[in-house]
């Protein structure tokens, strides 16, 4: 579930140890799902114990632990993965551990219930390649309204479909997605090649917006429980969802329409049918409606 804000939350939560000096790298004892983990632990920990921490980077949905020789930790934590300063929210399920010294933390820790997140080490100029604008698309936090319409602005795919493409923009997910596209009054099911420029200015300020509040009550952790910030605490912007999972409520802003929820590529979207009103079927790419 982390997405951008969640992800830059966490990077913010761990800026205390930028200046630590790495003395332990282990895989703790785990007999759920392995992550994946590259190189072995035994190589990795050969290549960064004695290393210190210069800096604490994101890009999309990654956190980036910098390294004093340029060399790169690359954590992706997909769906339910945390990086933490503080203990972790269950002992079986912490996938990786650094123990470290001279700063104001002991550890930094990955953990993550699914184990569907990675931990790369790559050399900072591999990270640059692999991770550079032809793999992923320009920051969420940055990404001009030009830029999302040079970008998406011939796709025949559905608005909301294509925001979740990292190549075409880094950091926006399910759940942000949906509050965007709110904020900005397009229904999720309209082509992309069908938004105007206008659309396209009134989507990139709605993104701008609902990342940097997101960002500000320092990500959303659902009912699920699973997402916390790293010293192991809930976010706050669940709170102020508009449509995430409100299907079956009065919108909050006409006051008229009822949040409605459908499924597209798989994923569930929510918006109100008054606020993002359709403008003619010719314009919306097919989707799933849920009774």
């Amino acid at each position: 579930m982390p997405e951008l804000p969640e992800v830059e939350t966490m990077c913010r939560g761990i800026a205390g140890v930028v200046g630590s000096r790495i003395v332990a790298a282990e895989r703790p004892p785990c007999e759920r799902r392995r992550i994946l983990l590259t190189p072995p632990i035994g190589t990795l920990a050969k290549r960064i114990v004695g290393r210190r921490i210069s800096l604490i980077g994101r890009r999309g949905k990654r956190v980036l632990v910098h390294l004093d020789d340029d060399q790169v930790i690359v954590i992706e934590p997909r769906m339910t993965g945390l990086v933490l300063v503080a203990a972790p929210p269950t002992v079986e399920h912490l996938r990786f551990r650094l123990g470290l010294a001279g700063g104001p933390h002991e550890e930094l820790l990955f953990w993550d219930r699914r184990g569907l997140g990675t931990v790369r080490l790559w050399a900072k100029a591999a990270a640059e390649r692999i991770l550079g604008d032809d793999r992923l698309g320009p920051d969420a936090l940055v990404v001009t309204a030009e830029t999302l319409r040079e970008r998406l602005g011939s796709s025949r795919r559905a608005i909301k479909v294509a925001l979740l493409d990292q190549r075409a923009v880094a950091g926006i997910g399910n759940l942000y997605a949906a509050e965007i596209l709110f904020v900005a009054g397009i229904d999720p099911r309209t082509r992309c090649d069908r938004l105007s420029r206008p659309q396209w200015s009134r989507l990139q300020a709605a993104i701008v917006e609902v990342l940097h509040d997101a960002i500000l009550h320092e990500g959303s952790t659902l009912s699920d429980g699973t997402y916390r910030n790293a010293l192991n605490q809930d976010g706050g912007y669940q709170n102020l969802h508009r449509v995430y999972d409100r299907a079956g409520q009065v919108c909050p802003r006409c006051g008229q329409g009822v949040i409605r929820r459908i499924v597209q590529a798989q994923r569930s979207t929510f918006f109100c049918g008054v606020c993002q009103r359709r403008c003619g079927d010719h314009r919306f790419a097919a989707a799933v409606e849920i009774v």
